[in-house]
């Protein structure tokens, strides 16, 4: 049975756990961490490498994904909290908020056990590419933006809400695929395109990438296909991806922290001189017609036919507004009433004065709150732009 929307091409279980400052804050005085040890590392082997890793973000004000060297430390780190499990990946969060909205969506799977089964919405077909049960868990960590966190010489204080995510997921490592789900995406109208950046062998992951091409020569020509970057272990494996799908990319989405990656560097995203700058830097790089950048204040899209994805743009930061402030539980009502809420005006003007010929821009709904939902935001944009694509 095919779909509207088809959304490639992993998932995963997701252990979110419930924030307790003095766990962090006991366990940073148990390792004996000090303030001039602060960064973040990009492979983490014991329990004491993560709880610096997460105080180092925290200290940034950043959100991240990460590495560890087996599950073992994800389970026992986990085991000290009050924890939720959940999906995650971008294709399954997306799936789940659009099945909300009523548009369903077909899915491609590379993990399945009792939790996927449980939660993927009914309303979805699926193939999988994995015939047995496995289950690598992603800890996920979110903080407040007024959390406060002191331990030896160490003080922190949060600027804003934000989240991590640490893994060691055979199942993405390989990244098997099943071409049945072409089968699915006949009669897509978008198609996303997302998963590949845990790989960490290039002649695996252009194998992959040779079997996602024959998938989208079966969907329709009309069909937008929306790439999702990510967190990459290997950030020369992006270029990969470029290469090898580049020709097929209609939209390249990306947010705050994945630009800075980017970049090499950051930038104020309420200044449109720096943001249009950037804009400038990632043009010829990326080979999607469209390059679509979701934040904490606006959301945009930059490129050929940029303009066309303005109402896109604007259900995207609606649903995301709705989760951040929300989380699992939000309802239609909630998203329709967010929605009618004005942006900050500061937020307001950016879009205002960086709208162009071939620049779109909607700012976020100003709201505010200390307890908020920072997982799966980015997840949420894609879901509300791509339900909205369908239904154009």
């Amino acid at each position: 049975m095919s779909a509207r929307i088809a959304l490639g091409f992993c998932n995963n279980v997701d252990y979110e756990i419930v924030w307790r400052a003095e766990v962090l804050q006991e366990l940073a005085i148990r390792y004996q961490i000090r303030a001039g040890e602060l960064r973040t590392r990009p492979r983490i082997d014991k329990e004491r490498d993560l709880v610096l890793s997460i105080l180092s973000f925290m200290a940034a004000g950043a959100g991240g994904e990460r590495f560890v060297g087996n599950s073992d430390i994800i389970e026992r780190f986990a085991a000290r909290f009050e924890t939720k499990i959940t999906l995650g990946g971008t294709s399954v969060r997306a799936a789940i908020a659009m099945q909300k909205l009523g548009v369903a969506s077909a899915l491609h799977l590379i993990t399945q056990n009792d939790h996927v089964r449980r939660l993927v919405p009914a309303e979805c077909p699926w193939v999988c590419s994995n015939a047995r049960d496995s289950a690598y868990p992603h800890l996920i960590v979110q903080y407040g933006g007024k959390d406060r966190l002191r331990a030896n010489d160490i003080d922190i204080r949060a600027r804003q809400p934000n989240r991590l995510i640490y893994h060691c997921n055979a199942d993405r490592i390989a990244m098997r695929l099943n071409e049945d789900f072409a089968d699915l995406a006949a009669e897509a109208q978008a198609l996303l395109v997302s998963g590949f950046n845990a790989m960490q062998s290039e002649r695996l992951l252009r194998k992959r990438l040779a079997a996602v091409k024959r998938i989208l020569e079966r969907a329709p020509e009309e069909a937008t296909v929306y790439l999702e970057d990510g967190g990459y272990f290997e950030p020369a494996f992006r270029q990969v991806v470029y290469r090898e799908l580049g020709r097929r990319l209609d939209v390249y989405g990306m947010n705050e922290d994945e630009l800075r990656s980017h970049l090499g560097r950051s930038l104020d995203l309420r200044d449109a001189a720096q943001v249009k700058g950037a804009l400038e830097a990632l043009r010829g790089r990326l080979p999607a017609k469209t390059l679509v950048l979701h934040t904490q204040h606006w959301a945009l899209a930059s490129g050929e036919g940029a303009r066309r994805y303005t109402d896109a743009l604007r259900a995207g930061v609606a649903l995301a507004t709705t989760r951040f402030r929300h989380g699992d539980d939000w309802t239609l009502g909630n998203y329709r009433e967010i929605a009618d809420i004005p942006p900050d005006p500061v937020d307001a003007l950016f879009a205002e004065s960086i709208q162009s010929r071939d620049i779109a821009c909607a700012p976020v709904p100003a709201v505010d709150q200390h307890r908020a939902t920072t997982i799966g935001l980015g997840d949420a944009f894609v879901g509300g732009f791509l339900a909205a694509l369908a239904e154009a």
